[in-house]
């Protein structure tokens, strides 16, 4: 919560003006727009997009009260992808579109929690027929402690997770931090690990550092050193190549 003081000087003053302009408005619910792309889309280490670039763009409802909700799309290839190794029709699913919604609020100062769901759509997805597949859509409850800079989530998987049979209770553990630089510059270390429910072998953990750059008027862009263990034998292309490999990964984003 911020406080603001007026000097002692002032009140004087104040106390002469009607009492409609003494009560500030109370902070109004906020909507806002984002576009952006990326040189490839990766989720938690993991390109969705075989490695290539991918266009995105979301909406975000935030109420003062801490609740918020929110709608995101990225175009995708691994649903096709899957189908097109195990020589099965998986659907020409091409975006993936999410949708969440939760609670934010502070414990004490510098220190706040959030806690919500996401339930990621993979629409006309047909995974079921890959060998050992099932529907692809995914729903996640989350829940999030942040001190100062330092961010731990945890992320369940409460159905079947992104198309893995038997796979119910998968989890995510997401440590992260964010530092400011300055002059609209910032920093972020992350480790993640995925744990994937009765597969050990999906079971990975990822690491990234993304400088950032904010413009202003909505402007920014980011360069991400993204990285993994993932087995290569599990997270591949059709043309072999690892889906979890170390690369660079630059992406732009305008919020309006």
């Amino acid at each position: 919560m911020k406080l603001n003081f007026v000097p002692h000087a002032c009140l004087l003053a104040l106390s002469v003006l009607p009492l409609a302009a003494l009560a500030a408005d109370p902070p109004a619910p906020e909507t806002t727009f984002n576009v952006g792309m990326a040189t490839d889309y990766r989720y938690r280490g993991i390109s969705q997009s075989r490695l290539q670039p991918a266009l995105q763009g979301g909406a975000d409802y935030s109420n003062p009260n801490g609740l918020y909700l929110g709608t995101w799309a990225s175009t995708i290839s691994w649903i096709k992808d899957a189908g097109t190794m195990a020589k099965v029709n998986s659907g020409s699913t091409g975006f993936e579109w999410d949708f969440y919604g939760g609670f934010k609020g502070e414990i004490a100062k510098d220190f706040s929690f959030d806690v919500g769901g996401l339930y990621y759509l993979y629409a006309g997805n047909n995974y079921a027929k890959v060998p050992g597949g099932v529907n692809a859509n995914t729903f996640e409850l989350y829940g999030a402690l942040t001190y100062g800079q330092f961010t731990a989530k945890y992320s369940r998987g409460m159905t079947d997770l992104f198309g893995n049979a038997k796979s119910k209770g998968s989890g995510y553990l997401d440590l992260s931090a964010n530092f400011d630089l300055g002059d609209g510059l910032s920093v972020t270390p992350h480790f993640g690990r995925q744990t994937v429910a009765n597969f050990g072998a999906a079971s990975y953990i990822d690491y990234s550092l993304t400088l950032g750059k904010d413009f202003g008027k909505g402007v920014s862009v980011s360069a991400a050193l993204v990285g993994t263990d993932a087995d290569k034998a599990v997270y591949v292309t059709p043309a072999g190549k690892s889906t979890g490999k170390s690369a660079l990964v630059l992406g732009a984003k305008y919020s309006f």
